[in-house]
């Protein structure tokens, strides 16, 4: 059976990278009673996550609480729990908190072939004020962008080792 996680109060909620641009893993990362969870995602995950919640905190009231930069750094050892795989998002508006769900990718043969409905998968809870959702996306823009500089034809990330751009051809 996997962990299930659920973070009612959150010291930190944060994206981030290991490795060069073009090698980079990313990682969702909660801090909070004393306890640490770290999945590992992709790019567009990430990307997808920040766009979605930058959204949602257009139609709400400007956040009141601060995050401090050195709060979004991935906390080490960064040693993900599981996989991230489906992501939920809703907003409680009697406890004025962003709710994030966030379901494990469980692998089901050694083709990893994926098990939509298994009932082993980790989950992740966590509850975030507007200025933790604020703060994570920021954070989230600048991890991202971080990365290898798109081709001005294609969009495609820029190898240094090279770029066969199809739009060159």
């Amino acid at each position: 059976m996997s962990e299930r996680f659920e973070f009612e109060e959150v010291q930190a909620f944060a994206s981030g990278t290991l490795g060069q641009p073009g090698q980079r893993t990313f990682f969702l990362q909660t801090r909070g009673n004393g306890m640490v969870v770290t999945l590992k995602c992709e790019k567009q995950q990430v990307e997808g996550l920040a766009h979605y919640l930058d959204r949602l905190l257009e139609d709400l009231p400007d956040p009141d609480d601060v995050v401090h930069p050195s709060q979004l750094e991935l906390a080490d050892p960064i040693l993900p729990s599981w996989i991230l795989g489906s992501i939920g998002v809703a907003y409680d508006g009697d406890r004025d908190r962003v709710v994030l769900f966030f379901e494990e990718v469980v692998r089901d043969d050694d083709d990893g072939n994926v098990t939509p409905d298994s009932d082993d998968k980790g989950t992740l809870r966590v509850k975030l004020t507007r200025g933790q959702a604020r703060s994570f996306c920021d954070l989230s823009s600048s991890v991202v962008s971080a990365g290898r500089p798109p081709c001005r034809f294609c969009g495609q990330p820029l190898d240094p080792r090279g770029h066969p751009c199809p739009r060159m051809n």
